[in-house]
């Protein structure tokens, strides 16, 4: 399969890891992923978005989590976590 990570540089007892871009499908069994089914094809009692003839739209203001919280532009990491000082760069979209 190859390298889980590469060591980029190490600094007495600190280390700069690269971590892998993308996986292989097998990888995802091994880690018991299971799949990602859209709200929109889900029924109205399990999503929000749930429901409707066809390839309905959202019918609400913003996209909802299940719970019904909004979803999109919404940061999910906790704020002033201890490993905050750990990573170098956050990850572009």
């Amino acid at each position: 399969m190859g390298a889980v990570v590469k060591l980029i540089t190490k600094e007495g007892k600190s280390a700069t890891l690269k971590l892998p871009s993308g996986e292989a499908p097998e990888s995802k069994c091994w880690l018991r992923k299971h799949p990602v089914v859209k709200g929109v094809v889900m029924s109205s009692v399990d999503h929000p978005h749930g429901h409707g003839e066809g390839r309905a739209p959202i019918g609400r203001k913003k996209p909802t989590t299940p719970w019904g919280y909004p979803t999109l532009r919404r940061r999910s990491r906790k704020r002033n976590k201890y490993s905050d000082n750990l990573i170098l760069r956050r990850r572009s979209k």
